[in-house]
């Protein structure tokens, strides 16, 4: 996968654009900046995004590349983040250190989804947040009808609720359903598909 995303990312322009997740910025826009981080963060519109509103910005990639491009887009933007090339099973982070975490499209191989999802649960302080947007299991008749829409070709790496459900014992959830939105986001992400949003207090 790492070849794949480093391919993508190596191309001129960004992929999915340099404007944050519209729910990512949403949610965010509520909260008091403080520690956050962005799994799987590609070429890091997210990341920048959250650096301009003051926010104490961490996050991660399995791309070079989509490191590269983030840190472009931090200096063209006068922010700065700090970005690992990481496959998120051995972070270089501490217990309790984030106040949120946000999941864009973060699609991990599916033998590794939960167990990625669970590594990084301790990460978050109590009390802190989680922000979540990405494709629902419902998505592949979606990517079937419009290729542009984009997200993965195998169920197993797509998200349902009783998944977060399972996952997050314990948290509060303050919002959490399956919708269908339209996305203009970049060159991949085009279209009407399904997501799952959520919004999780531990």
């Amino acid at each position: 996968m790492k070849n794949m995303w480093d391919e993508r990312y190596a191309q001129e322009g960004f992929a999915y654009g340099k404007e944050p997740n519209a729910f990512i910025k949403q949610e965010l826009l509520k909260l008091e900046p403080g520690k956050i981080l962005f799994p799987a963060e590609g070429e890091g519109r997210n990341a920048v995004f959250a650096a301009g509103l003051g926010w104490d910005v961490f996050a991660f990639d399995i791309s070079t590349e989509g490191r590269r491009k983030a840190i472009q887009l931090a200096n063209e933007c006068g922010v700065t983040i700090d970005y690992y090339v990481n496959d998120g099973m051995y972070l270089p982070y501490h217990e309790g250190q984030f106040d949120v975490i946000a999941f864009s499209y973060s699609h991990f191989p599916a033998a590794l989804k939960e167990p990625m999802f669970k590594t990084m649960l301790p990460l978050l302080k109590t009390g802190g947040i989680i922000i979540l947007e990405a494709f629902a299991k419902g998505h592949l008749a979606y990517n079937l009808k419009n290729p542009r829409i984009g997200g993965p070709k195998e169920e197993a790496m797509l998200y349902s609720k009783e998944e977060l459900l399972n996952w997050c014992k314990g948290f509060e959830f303050i919002y959490l359903e399956v919708v269908e939105i339209e996305l203009s986001e970049g060159l991949y992400h085009n279209g009407v598909g399904q997501v799952l949003r959520a919004v999780l207090r531990k």
